[in-house]
């Protein structure tokens, strides 16, 4: 399996994109919107449910994340390296691409551990507007009946974002809804918290690496 480069390899390619994220921000920092402030409050994954079709609701989490929108991106669509980022993750591996899909195998276990989800999901191409980015994928093939997720991004400032996961599996073995909403909710608010955890460490390396360049910079 190929691994994920180091954070000081990672930092030295994120650290260009953290600096033009800055101009969209520009002037005084804004204040908070009332999600972020609450999240930032308590910096714990907040879970939720969200109708996607079908018979089960699906869980979802937002976290708040000490990471600029770019590095955040860039995790959420690394999509080969999920089991890196996201430890639930058993599989994670990039099949094929076709234009601006992208076909991933995916194997999650679900029902703390009961039953294992494989599933052919294609990502589409970020859809973006303004600060915030939508990830979102679809099964195409699989052992469950509906398999889906999604990562809505949203920056809040040059350094700081919020991260949402939503995802939905519909087994195909009798299962109560709420118990396999639940478990997904608790699926989400892993996979939200760790993706800022990885970010956040990523954004750590290149403001050192911006520091250390600076400070090495000849006098005028």
């Amino acid at each position: 399996m190929v691994r994920l480069p180091s954070l000081a390899a990672c930092s030295v390619a994120l650290a260009c994109v953290v600096t033009p994220l800055t101009s969209s921000f520009a002037g005084e920092p804004a204040a908070l919107d009332p999600e972020a402030q609450r999240l930032a409050a308590t910096r714990k994954a907040e879970r939720y449910d969200v109708a996607m079709g079908g018979p089960i609701r699906a869980g979802g989490a937002a976290v708040f994340c000490d990471a600029p929108l770019a590095i955040v991106e860039r995790l959420a669509t690394d999509y080969g390296h999920y089991v890196n980022t996201i430890p639930r993750f058993q599989k994670s591996r990039v099949v094929a691409k076709k234009g601006t899909d992208t076909d991933v195998y995916l194997q999650v276990p679900i029902l703390h551990g009961a039953a294992t989800v494989w599933s052919l999901t294609r990502f589409g191409a970020p859809q973006r507007q303004g600060q915030s980015v939508l990830v979102s994928g679809r099964m195409l093939e699989g052992n469950v009946d509906d398999f889906r997720g999604q990562w809505r991004l949203r920056g809040v400032s040059d350094t700081q974002s919020v991260i949402k996961m939503e995802l939905l599996v519909v087994p195909k073995f009798p299962a109560p809804a709420k118990v396999v909403t639940g478990e997904l909710q608790g699926a989400a608010a892993n996979a939200a918290s760790s993706l800022c955890r990885r970010a956040e460490a990523l954004a750590k390396e290149a403001a050192a690496l911006q520091a250390q360049n600076g400070s090495a910079a000849p006098a005028p």
